[in-house]
């Protein structure tokens, strides 16, 4: 699926969609406002990936993680991968 000036990302180990935020950059904040549109609001996983996401790209960033694993180390290794993607494909993103 291509959005135009938008991210989709899913990561997950099971093919579900428990939680989905999305985040964008605001003209009158240096921080991307963020919103969660599905799950446990009190799960931030989603939101702050978007968040840091939409931070880096400047775009609308619609993310759901749906792993288990909420440790920060693992979390950081899964947001450097996503940054390797986009800087071997940048057509992709």
């Amino acid at each position: 699926m291509r959005l135009r000036d938008s991210l989709f990302l899913w990561v997950g180990a099971a093919p579900a969609l428990a939680s989905l935020a999305v985040a964008m950059c605001s003209p009158r904040d240096s921080i991307p406002v963020a919103a969660s549109l599905l799950g446990d609001p009190s799960d931030t996983a989603s939101t702050c990936l978007a968040q840091r996401l939409a931070s880096k790209t400047k775009k609308q960033i619609f993310v759901s993680y749906n792993l288990q694993n909420t440790d920060s180390n693992f979390t950081l290794l899964i947001e450097n991968r996503i940054k390797e993607e986009m800087m071997a494909f940048p057509e992709k993103f």
